[in-house]
């Protein structure tokens, strides 16, 4: 099934809109958890006190496609990512994901549309300090 021309029209009229933030505790058990799962044997982040800088690429990733799209059947893919970090991420902080829609490209597919969509996503913590930004793109169709 392809995406509808419907909903890209409601991507493209959602581009510059900031969303509505969504939240996640960062606790001890979920840094090493993450460390152990990526295979990061970095000294820094064993004990839990101290994030990976890219834990911060897993949080609510699912949860930011879903405020965009609501369709079950349509595949997504990841296209690119460009992290830039302003402050390390430690057990205890409050991270708060706000994103926006940046860019909407369209090209035709043998089975109809696909879609190249582009997301900022803007990381805080609980003190409202900007903790990293995101350019992250991704294929739809």
């Amino acid at each position: 099934m392809a995406i509808s021309e419907k909903d890209i029209g409601e991507l493209e009229s959602k581009a510059g809109i900031k969303g509505k933030p969504l939240l996640c505790e960062i606790e001890k058990g979920l840094i090493k958890r993450f460390a152990a799962a990526v295979g990061d044997e970095n000294p820094l982040w064993q004990d839990g006190e101290i994030a990976p800088p890219n834990l911060i690429l897993t949080m609510g990733f699912g949860g930011l496609l879903k405020k965009y799209i609501e369709d079950p059947d349509i595949t997504v893919l990841h296209g690119s990512t460009e992290l830039e970090c302003h402050q390390t991420v430690r057990a205890g902080d409050v991270i708060s994901a706000v994103s926006s829609v940046k860019n909407v490209r369209q090209r035709q597919a043998e089975d109809g549309a696909m879609l190249f969509v582009t997301f900022d996503i803007a990381y805080s913590n609980q003190k409202e300090e900007k903790v990293a930004d995101c350019r992250q793109m991704v294929i739809i169709y």
